[in-house]
């Protein structure tokens, strides 16, 4: 495959390129968003009600991944390591497939979880061949492309599970991220630069180990207790592996994370991310558990009699699909970080919305739809503003960063939500189900989130010199 090309206009080779790539991102679709149509399955299925267990879990893995494969893609070649990275994440899907039990299942979903790698891998090849005003549009079709695919899935997805089990869902998963491996090896230019220096394998270990201990004490303290042993025997494992790694990335000279190195501009861009993007994904987590209820149940909130599930998701991937592509087309015009601010006010009204979406359709949907377009422009906006703050040769560990904060976000809320649940939850038909208390708190967590992520997003705009626009080589807050 010949080296990497700078693009400055639309061509065939870009086209192809895009077109991968965006292929690429629905495997990491297929392995956070796509399980979620079958969550009141799989909880059935292990007799569990950890939700966030069988959800976040990929999430959780990214923390590790990210950092990792971000690193090992500036030492070792961009294109190299998305290859391993697909090839990961199939095997992880098919362990999914196979799990005997819910173990087995979240060692699979640990190993899935590296194909959240991908999408900042995507990015940063794509910022490597495209010029920087052509990349920020690239790189919104490219992180939100898939969607279009993601909504035609939904449906035959759900159709697939109901006749064949839950498992289809991951076999599926694991040959779409075999076949895209292939893709990529063969169609995909490798990039030149390279960054000297080592892997910090034992600080991607103490971090993900670490969030682990943490939030596994929010999901287990909701059934055994607060103040039981064995979960403060867990927030105590967490918390000493996460001040180990801080003590540590503090003065290594090649961590993992070097905590010397942020500005302000990428630490409110980082924090605006953590918060914005674990909303969307709480909410996303609590949208099939809305579809699991009936109004005729009289809890307070139900949509089972109104639409399916897979309408329900259907709904953000058709709003991610149009978020990711405009908000890289403002950013020419009004500035990244004014684009990320805008997407994170609408993302506070729709989540808002949701206190009506509860219990009605329309206003689902629309909520679902208006927070699909924040997903997306948010993404875009947030790859585009951090790989603005980055040289070249470091534009692989800046973009997992951006993932890192995502997987972050969406770990923490997502478990926070589902012990607000499991801690409120009511008798009714012969089981245990979520309250109209607990629904309601959920989503006022998630709309707090948003609401200080845009507070944190005017300041990023006012760091940034008004989130001035980009242009040439310039790099923004700087």
């Amino acid at each position: 495959m010949p080296a990497a090309e700078s693009h400055t206009r639309w061509n065939a080779r870009l086209v192809g390129l895009v077109a991968v790539l965006a292929l690429v991102n629905f495997v990491v679709d297929s392995a956070v968003t796509a399980p979620l149509l079958v969550l009141p399955e799989m909880l059935d299925h292990f007799g569990t009600s950890q939700a966030a267990w069988l959800n976040a879990t990929a999430m959780l893995a990214g923390v590790m991944w990210a950092p990792l494969l971000g690193r090992s893609a500036d030492i070792h070649g961009r294109r190299r390591v998305l290859v391993l990275t697909l090839l990961i994440s199939a095997a992880g899907a098919l362990v999914c497939a196979m799990a005997p039990n819910i173990w087995v299942f979240v060692a699979g979903r640990m190993l899935q979880g590296a194909a959240l790698a991908a999408m900042f891998l995507s990015v940063a090849i794509v910022r490597g061949v495209t010029a920087p005003r052509l990349a920020m549009l690239v790189v919104g079709i490219v992180t939100s492309g898939s969607a279009a695919l993601n909504i035609a899935s939904r449906f035959l997805v759900e159709q697939l599970a109901v006749e064949f089990g839950f498992q289809v869902l991951f076999v599926i998963a694991g040959i779409v991220a075999i076949a895209m491996a292939v893709c990529v090896r063969c169609l995909v230019p490798e990039s030149p630069v390279r960054t000297p220096g080592s892997i910090d394998v034992g600080g991607a270990l103490l971090l993900g180990g670490g969030l682990a201990g943490v939030l596994g004490y929010i999901s287990l303290a909701a059934d055994l207790g607060w103040f039981t042993a064995g979960p403060l025997a867990l927030l105590a494992a967490g918390a000493a592996a996460l001040i180990r790694w801080f003590r540590v990335s503090s003065r290594k000279p090649d961590a993992l994370i070097d905590l010397r190195d942020l500005g302000r501009p990428l630490i409110l861009t980082l924090l605006v991310v953590f918060l914005a993007a674990g909303s969307y994904q709480s909410m996303l987590q609590l949208l099939p558990l809305l579809g699991d209820v009936s109004a005729h149940q009289e809890l307070g909130y139900g949509l089972a009699d109104q639409g399916s599930v897979a309408l329900l998701l259907a709904a953000p991937g058709i709003g991610a699909t149009l978020g990711g592509p405009a908000a890289g087309w403002l950013a020419t015009r009004l500035g990244t970080a004014r684009t990320l601010a805008g997407a994170v006010v609408l993302g506070s009204a729709a989540t808002a919305g949701m206190f009506l979406g509860a219990s009605q359709l329309p206003a689902a949907l629309c909520c679902g739809f208006l927070l699909g377009v924040t997903v997306g422009a948010l993404g875009t906006a947030g790859f585009n503003m951090a790989g603005s703050l980055a040289p070249p040769e470091r534009q692989g560990i800046v973009s997992s960063l951006v993932m890192v904060m995502v997987s972050i976000g969406a770990v923490v809320l997502n478990f926070v939500g589902a012990a607000v649940l499991t801690s409120t939850a009511t008798p009714a038909t012969g089981e245990q189900v979520s309250s109209a208390v607990g629904v309601l708190a959920y989503i006022g967590i998630a709309s707090s989130a948003f609401l200080i992520a845009a507070v944190l997003a005017v300041v990023l705009v006012r760091t940034t010199g008004r989130g001035r626009r980009y242009s040439g080589g310039e790099r923004e807050g700087r």
